[in-house]
């Protein structure tokens, strides 16, 4: 029988806030721990917190990469978290250089130190920052125009196609890739479980698809 909405443990990652968001709203995570787990899942959620070698690195030893570029091919619904929205991408130029799955073509990249005027940004980016919608999918569906969300990362993707941008944030005159997406892959750099209501309204849309 199918699992509906399945997490992903590799051991890094924040799964406990993101099984509490789900169950306030009335939803029961299953927890993916190996391939077959994967392979039985309607919807995936990727986490993930720390450095992106670590991260992809565990999912390679686990043999967790091909179960979820075949749920890619699937056409099932994947959200990728934070690290697991970086990892979405074809590589990350974090302490050297490191491949990624390959779904959304394009790098992940330091955020840089200072702005074009030479101010100094704080690094990592953290705490709440203004969305900006570039175009209408299935997860912002209610989301409203300058909603905030939370952010905790020091690295940033940047897609090489302008179309999987869904969101930006603009943090210091730097443009922030906050939601992406490419067919039924879909990537959040802030955390929607830690975002209140507008976090909350982008996990309804999930769980709806």
């Amino acid at each position: 029988m199918m699992k509906s909405i399945s997490l992903i443990h590799y051991d890094i990652g924040n799964l406990l806030s993101v099984q509490r968001a789900f169950e306030y709203l009335g939803v029961e995570l299953d927890i993916a721990k190996n391939p077959d787990d994967i392979r039985r899942s309607q919807k995936l959620i990727l986490p993930g917190v720390g450095a992106f070698a670590s991260c992809i690195h565990e999912l390679r030893v686990r043999k967790l990469v091909e179960p979820i570029l075949e749920a890619v091919r699937e056409n099932n619904p994947i959200l990728g978290i934070c690290v697991g929205m970086q990892m979405l991408f074809d590589e990350s130029e974090e302490f050297g250089v490191h491949k990624g799955l390959g779904i959304i073509q394009g790098k992940v990249k330091s955020i840089p130190a200072s702005s074009p005027n030479g101010q100094k940004r704080k690094i990592p980016h953290t705490g709440w920052s203004v969305l900006d919608m570039k175009q209408k999918c299935p997860l912002t569906e209610g989301v409203l125009p300058a909603s905030s969300v939370y952010f905790v990362h020091s690295y940033s993707a940047y897609p090489e196609d302008e179309n999987s941008r869904i969101a930006d944030c603009n943090y210091h005159g730097e443009t922030i890739s906050a939601i992406v997406r490419k067919n039924n892959v879909f990537g959040t750099q802030f955390h929607p479980e830690k975002s209140g209501e507008v976090g909350l309204n982008i996990l309804k849309n999930f769980i709806k698809m």
